[in-house]
């Protein structure tokens, strides 16, 4: 079975407590979850372990349901071992481990990882059909001796914060929210590949970025934004939407990086969101066009100085 392969790379040297879901973003819902889990681990003498998906259990079960990533697997895997956690397993979610009921699941967990004790968040269930909810896995628990302790979810504003209310935010351009949701800048990371180079004959040579099609994006606009080349982090301007002045066409990330003359093509470039500007919208000209992307940088290096601090 491969998920008792993928269970078993892992040999704890002694018992663990665990936790398990996709954690899509690692938002501060996660982040409490887990530092829950490292504090609770320590105190009870045990391994703190994170159980994720390389893919989401929806792209399985409904897999005619278009789901976007907040953040791909290596991002997840990082941000949850800088939150202290002592290993992260990334499962294969397959149609093999969806039919598992919750007991044959939690065997697994204690044959392979000498499981101790699950902390869950809110709405949590494992197993064929979610039989394993917190009142299921707490009868479990106490006939095969296991904790379980379920974690209340982290409100915002009266809103409990989760990944799909931060997908709906960065859709609607809400940079604030989502940067209040996931206690961090939200970051979008592709590879830069050769444009059609009209930027450079406006005056704005722009860098385009080409994201994995699963990534979420925020909504057509216009963004202050932080490219990061290399570990250098440069001030920039990113439109992201189909250009509608020059006919429209594919959706695009461009990144205006400014007062920047290097070459990119080919590189890895993260671009932070700071704040959107604008919307995207067709202008009568090229002319009004030019004068609006001014307009955009200087209001850009304005609000780039004050979050910098200069």
């Amino acid at each position: 079975m491969r998920t008792v392969k993928e269970l078993a790379q892992v040999r704890p040297k002694k018992e663990t407590l665990l936790t398990i879901g996709v954690f899509d973003g690692i938002h501060v819902g996660h982040q409490a979850l887990m530092r829950q889990l490292r504090d609770e681990a320590k105190r009870r003498n045990l391994l703190s372990g994170v159980i994720t998906f390389k893919c989401h259990p929806q792209r399985v079960l409904h897999p005619e349901k278009k789901l976007l990533w907040l953040s791909d697997l290596d991002t997840r895997v990082s941000l949850i071992k800088e939150l202290g956690i002592d290993f992260v397993i990334p499962l294969s979610f397959t149609r093999e481990i969806s039919r598992l009921t919750a007991i044959e699941f939690v065997r697994l967990l204690r044959e392979h990882l000498k499981m101790r004790g699950l902390i869950i968040g809110p709405d949590f269930a494992l197993g064929k059909n979610r039989e394993g909810d917190a009142a299921y896995l707490n009868k479990l628990g106490k006939e095969m001796g296991f904790t379980v302790q379920d974690i209340s979810p982290v409100i915002s504003n009266g809103e409990v914060i989760s990944s799909s209310a931060i997908r709906d935010a960065l859709a609607k351009g809400d940079v604030s929210k989502v940067h209040r949701f996931f206690g961090r800048s939200y970051s979008i990371r592709g590879t830069v590949v050769t444009g059609d180079g009209r930027g450079r004959t406006l005056g704005f040579s722009t860098a385009n970025i080409e994201v994995m099609p699963d990534q979420a994006l925020p909504g057509d606009g216009v963004y202050v934004t932080f490219a990061h080349v290399g570990n250098v982090s440069l001030p920039s301007v990113t439109n992201i939407g189909v250009r509608p002045t020059f006919g429209g066409g594919k959706r695009m990330v461009e990144v205006y990086i400014i007062d920047y003359n290097g070459e990119l093509v080919g590189q890895t470039l993260t671009i932070e969101l700071v704040d959107k500007l604008r919307d995207e919208k067709r202008f009568s000209d090229v002319e009004t066009l030019k004068a609006q992307m001014h307009e955009d940088v200087r209001q850009a290096k304005i609000l780039l100085q004050r979050v910098s601090g200069e």
